[in-house]
């Protein structure tokens, strides 16, 4: 029986379809609006399809996805240290100081934890494919805009703009892993995910140093537009939004239109503004004095419209998040092991460097090339531990990480002077280690925990708790060590055992904190696998 239509049939029923190659062999000199041969053809979109087709069709579609996310991850991060190392460079072509340039970091948190809560839910509800690439032409925007600064102002928006679409991409990023990858599977995904989060800024700083010296700072940002546009084709081409990814139907489009306009805009905006001012307060604190009007005024804010939160999570009909998830151990524990471990990861972080020039009397160069150790396990530790926690579970996982984080900190807080190198080199590399097993396990049970039309702002909660903890971990402890320094009479003192001695009390803070992590890590359930059974 032959398998071509009769054209009558097509005529009547289906007019395109005599401009199918696959029913009417004569389309093939065509182009599909029926002009000359070839004419209307684009390269990128016959690419595109095919590798979309070879894509979906294989087994491992989630790899690629992930993959193709990562390739975006990296573009974004990998700038993030270098350009921390370029401050005192730009501070003197722009006749400013490295004091007012900080806020080139502090700006982009701000931003983020204002803009988090609100895009995470708009990924969930228009799709996280859509977002994602919103992000990355918002980073375009923002590396072009870096690149062109020609004074502070600009160079701020431009970072604080930098923040936005961090937000857009790390929500939804983390929410089209958790789409594709089964339940059991999802830890192995965020070990990979941990690997360039931490390992790309180790890479931009090898990599971009010397683009820095010989080209200037700016080319820096030229650099990462090419890797942000290699990025956004790469993620165009795997990721269809026929997948499912995002609602491309007139009626899902109508039906998301409607959820947007009923969302709880004013208990969102409130966590917005909770978050925001918190780490706000928190970066003014120091210089400006933890009992200024301004200090005060950002804290007494931040617990306001925390309340406000609270209030509108339990009595409004569509809250942001469901308040029954706070109920729900897999959420909550996760959320303050992220919080807590956040804070004494990054808290160290920021003081190693003083610790070392201060304390051991160290140069930049040796105490970079020391810090390295920390990022560079973490890196390493992030994959390896997403496959072992298949075998041993998250919640030993975790357990494990908050563990060797801890005893990082009392490492740091029992310095001697008499310390060797190598008992520094074993607490850098059990923090790196601690983040690095730790972190897959607490991403993927949170995901487990919730719907799938809600991983949006399950990510962004997640993100917003590691950023308030690294935000507060730094300030905190650089707060307290600058406190006693000065009490001591030695802001102003030579290097040697005397300002050792004020980190001691800093460290004990930060391990502390660590602890009330590893207890919430105790609490947290393993994803629920079938066992294999041996055959007889």
């Amino acid at each position: 029986m032959s398998d071509e239509v009769p054209l009558a049939h097509l005529d009547r029923e289906d007019p395109d379809g005599l401009l199918n190659a696959r029913t009417d062999p004569a389309s093939a000199a065509f182009g599909t609006l029926g002009s000359e041969a070839g004419s209307d053809l684009n390269w990128f979109l016959l690419l595109r399809q095919r590798v979309q087709d070879k894509a979906a069709a294989s087994t491992k579609y989630p790899w690629w996805v992930l993959w193709s996310l990562l390739a975006g991850l990296f573009a974004l991060n990998f700038t993030f240290t270098v350009f921390i190392v370029a401050l005192p460079t730009v501070a003197a072509q722009f006749h400013s100081t490295v004091t007012v340039l900080t806020w080139t970091m502090v700006g982009p948190l701000l931003a983020y934890g204002l803009a988090a809560p609100i895009l995470g839910k708009t990924g969930d509800i228009f799709g996280h494919r859509r977002l994602y690439l919103f992000g990355l032409i918002g980073a375009m925007v923002s590396a072009i805009l870096t690149a062109l600064s020609h004074n502070v102002d600009m160079l701020l928006f431009a970072r604080t703009l930098d923040g936005v679409q961090g937000a857009a991409t790390g929500t939804a990023s983390g929410a089209l892993i958790n789409t594709v990858f089964s339940r059991e599977e999802r830890v192995k995904a965020m070990g990979w995910w941990s690997l360039v989060g931490a390992g790309g800024p180790v890479i931009g700083l090898s990599l971009g140093s010397p683009v820095i010296a010989a080209f200037g700072w700016r080319a820096l940002f030229w650099f990462q537009l090419i890797f942000i546009v290699v990025a956004f084709g790469i993620v165009v081409t795997v990721l269809p939004s026929r997948r499912g990814f995002d609602h491309e139907e007139a009626e899902k489009k109508a039906q998301a239109r409607q959820e947007f306009k009923k969302l709880d805009w004013f208990g969102s905006w409130s966590l917005s503004i909770a978050v925001t001012v918190l780490m706000l307060g928190l970066s003014i604190g120091p210089s400006l004095g933890w009992t200024s009007g301004w200090t005060v005024g950002a804290f007494v804010l931040s617990v306001a419209s925390t309340a406000v939160f609270i209030y509108r999570l339990h009595h409004a009909a569509n809250p942001l998040i469901p308040a029954y998830y706070f109920r729900r151990r897999n959420f909550v524990m996760p959320l303050m092991l992220r919080a807590t471990a956040n804070f004494a990861y990054f808290g160290a972080f920021f003081l190693f460097p003083l610790l070392m020039e201060q304390g051991y009397s160290y140069s930049i160069s040796r105490v970079g090339a020391l810090a390295i150790a920390r990022p560079l396990t973490f890196a390493l530790s992030s994959p390896i531990a997403g496959y072992v926690a298949i075998r041993i579970g998250e919640r030993r996982s975790a357990v494990a990480g908050a563990a060797f984080l801890t005893a990082s900190l009392g490492l740091f807080a029992l310095l001697q002077p008499s310390s060797g190198v190598w008992w520094v080199i074993i607490a850098l590399a059990l923090s790196g280690l601690g983040m690095g097993v730790a972190m897959p396990s607490s991403s993927s049970v949170m995901a487990n925990e919730v719907k799938v039309t809600e991983f949006g702002v399950m990510s962004a909660a997640q993100l917003l708790a590691m950023q308030v903890g690294e935000v507060a971990g730094i300030q905190v402890l650089e707060t307290v060590q600058q406190s006693i320094a000065r009490k001591r009479g030695l802001a102003h003192a030579h290097p040697g055992a005397a300002l050792l001695g004020t980190f001691h009390t800093s460290f004990v803070i930060g391990t502390c904190v660590a602890v009330v992590g590893l207890v919430a890590a105790t609490f947290m359930r393993s994803v629920p696998r079938a066992r294999a059974t041996k055959s007889i």
